[in-house]
């Protein structure tokens, strides 16, 4: 069949390249968003699709607006058999949907109809689930609402964060995208509804939502700080002794019951740094200071005097 794949964020990386190198279909188009400033200089970076995508046979499209009638025409001129859509970031039109002669699929990292939305993985870390995966689904007009035709399930790890999450739906991905496709070239491939009554949002990250909340119960903060490695990244506010104040990100923690405390009273600093939340509190593993390298809670005391306080 002849496939556009549209799509910007790395974990749409593999499956990417799964196309490049099918042996059953071919591969017409690559749509993404266009270059952007990136990095500290704010040099124009290209998209990770692109960059994977260069070289290739086929015309590359970076149209601001998806919907624009030039973006619109240039991928009907492609003739598609199937759209490929993994972590694009705009909806797509109905003028797009409708172009395709067999479908319109989209991937999406999470067990449809839970984690409808921009941020599914950090949201399945978040809420505790035991799995994940990948849900191909036929796209409509909705936010991840359209008819599921297959999933794959992965297991959540009790240390997994949303970096190892991302990277593992990444790698089953492909597989799931292949299977999809045989069903559809068969004529076998089924429509399943969502149950909407159950579905759940995960809206889009902020850089601010990384900042922990010490009121929040202990195992929640937990889960944060694992979900939001590395985007957004979970921090904290910081005061030394000397009254100065600054960003603290934090990388990994453990849920330490016994300690007592009000929350975001740093209850104990002898070796390690445990903050006391909502039922319980956390002590801190990896820990890096504003304007510091990253390092263990232990080293990290050895260079700041008690009294500290979180905010």
């Amino acid at each position: 069949m002849r496939i556009v794949f549209i799509g910007t964020g790395e974990i749409g990386l593999p499956v990417l390249r799964s196309l490049l190198n099918s042996q059953e279909h071919q591969l017409v188009g690559v749509v993404t968003q266009p270059d952007k400033p990136a990095g500290r200089n704010l040099r124009m970076a290209a998209p990770p699709i692109k960059a994977a995508a260069a070289g290739g046979a086929f015309p590359i499209f970076q149209p601001a607006r998806l919907r624009d009638e030039g973006a619109v025409a240039e991928i009907r001129a492609l003739t598609p058999d199937v759209i490929v859509v993994m972590a694009y970031g705009q909806i797509l039109p109905r003028s797009i949907l409708e172009i395709p002669r067999v479908a319109c699929l989209n991937l999406h990292a999470s067990l449809l109809p839970r984690h409808r939305g921009a941020a599914p993985i950090q949201a399945g870390i978040l809420a505790g689930d035991r799995e994940s995966g990948i849900t191909v689904m036929y796209m409509d007009e909705g936010l991840d609402t359209g008819d599921v035709l297959l999933q794959s399930r992965l297991e959540i790890a009790e240390d997994e964060t949303g970096g190892s999450l991302h990277d593992r739906l990444a790698q089953i991905a492909p597989a799931t995208l292949n299977n999809a496709l045989t069903r559809l070239q068969k004529g076998n491939a089924p429509r399943i509804p969502q149950d909407s009554s159950v579905a759940t949002y995960a809206p889009k990250l902020e850089r601010e939502d990384g900042r922990m909340d010490w009121s929040d119960a202990a195992a929640l903060i937990e889960r944060k700080i694992r979900a939001f490695d590395p985007w957004p990244g979970a921090f904290t506010l910081m005061r030394d002794a000397a009254g100065h104040e600054r960003k603290l990100k934090i990388f990994s923690s453990t849920v330490v019951s016994a300690a007592q405390g009000a929350p975001g009273e740093v209850v104990r600093s002898d070796g390690s740094i445990v903050i006391a939340a909502k039922d319980g509190a956390l002590s801190l593993g990896e820990v890096q200071l504003e304007g510091k390298r990253r390092m263990g809670a232990a080293e990290f005391l050895r260079g700041h005097a008690a009294p500290l306080r979180v905010e």
